[in-house]
């Protein structure tokens, strides 16, 4: 794709003054050199062109803003000059697969005070005895040459300036309320099972009342069963003498009575 199709596909009906991130990767320059972008992305912060077959920057507009310029893999192999004058913010810089095979190449460099990290991989220059320590000496404002500072300390993965590290600050932070959020939720459920074995003892202890109430019920039930079988058996005996003639009842009256002085008499002759 053209560069200048490309560049009206990533407006997306946006103005230009309106964007802050623009990528050109792997589109088609007319002749080498960069088409279509003007000085109206005055907001601009961060342009990607790589692998765009770039051969030289001066055609790069005016960009105060601009902090970030990707341009690897494309064949530049001079004119740095231009990017100290028309990007005097730039702190990061990627030059890497060019053909950049001289230290003095670099020199324009200089004059960008803001340049804290600088990428030449695959460029010929890298090869040169003493490489990393002349371009630490020639460009002292650097902080990392390709991923790397002076004493060989790993970059970090991400540059809080240039990548607004404050965005993952603000994750950070809502991660840590989503935390105490947690925390109050695994609290509530704590709560919430306390009171729910609150009321299964609560529960149980009213079921140990009802069964010792149904057990007294049941002996109560029992002794009003065994009354009721002995006045059964007196009733039996009543109705048993009201059968029997008057005479023969009268007759076992006496018998009875004597009965009861056979056995008074027994008592008094034993005293």
């Amino acid at each position: 794709m053209e560069m200048k199709k490309r560049l009206t596909l990533e407006l997306r009906n946006k103005k230009p003054g309106e964007v802050k991130e623009l990528v050109l990767d792997n589109c088609r320059s007319d002749d080498g050199k960069i088409v279509g972008l003007s000085s109206d992305f005055e907001n601009l912060e961060f342009l990607s062109m790589i692998n765009i077959n770039l051969l030289s920057v001066s055609n790069l507009p005016k960009l105060n803003k601009l902090r970030k310029l990707e341009l690897s893999d494309n064949r530049i192999s001079g004119g740095l000059e231009v990017l100290a004058e028309r990007t005097p913010n730039l702190t990061h810089l990627n030059l890497s697969g060019n053909k950049i095979k001289d230290i003095n190449t670099l020199e324009p460099l200089k004059k960008l005070p803001n340049l804290h990290s600088l990428d030449l991989f695959n460029c010929e220059v890298t090869m040169l005895i003493n490489y990393r320590e002349s371009v630490f000496t020639l460009l002292p404002q650097l902080t990392y040459l390709d991923g790397f500072d002076a004493d060989d300390q790993e970059a970090p993965d991400s540059d809080p300036e240039a990548d607004g590290d404050g965005l993952e600050d603000e994750y950070e932070n809502g991660e840590g309320e989503e935390e105490d959020d947690d925390d109050d939720e695994d609290d509530l459920d704590e709560e919430v099972i306390d009171d729910e074995e609150d009321e299964d003892d609560d529960l149980e202890g009213e079921e140990e009342e009802d069964g010792v109430d149904d057990e007294e019920k049941a002996d109560g039930g029992c002794c009003g069963e065994e009354d009721e079988e002995e006045d059964g058996e007196d009733d039996e005996e009543d109705e048993a003498d009201d059968d029997l003639p008057r005479g023969e009842k009268r007759k076992r009256n006496l018998e009875d009575e004597g009965e009861e002085d056979a056995e008074e008499e027994e008592d008094d002759e034993d005293d």
